[in-house]
Order: C-alpha cells, then structure tokens, then sequence
C-alpha cells in the first residue's frame, strides 16, 4: 500500500529538492500541503496532480 502523505524529508527525495523549498511548497497555497500539529506533510495525490499541472 502506498503512503498517501509524505513528510518533508520523502518530499525531498521525491521531488529531488532542498529541505527549505519543500517546507516552502507545503506552507504555499498550493492544496497539498497538510498540517497535523506543527508538522507538515503533503497529500501525495495532490502532490501529484499539481505536478501535472505545472508540468503543461
């Protein structure tokens, strides 16, 4: 079974990019940033459609 929500540091990998831009992309309003406390993670499955998104 897939995760359905990444925290930063699998967004990173993910997405190949630094710590501080993804923290950056999951506080932006983008719809795919999640905050359960005072952590963040990202909805993979928004994640990814906004990457189809910015990809075209």
């Amino acid at each position: 079974m897939d995760k359905k929500l990444l925290n930063i540091k699998e967004i990173c990998e993910y997405l190949g990019i630094g710590e501080t831009k993804a923290r950056e992309l999951v506080r932006g309003c983008n719809g795919f940033g999640i905050r359960i406390g005072n952590r963040w993670y990202a909805d993979k499955r928004k994640l990814d459609a906004w990457i189809e998104r910015e990809a075209t």
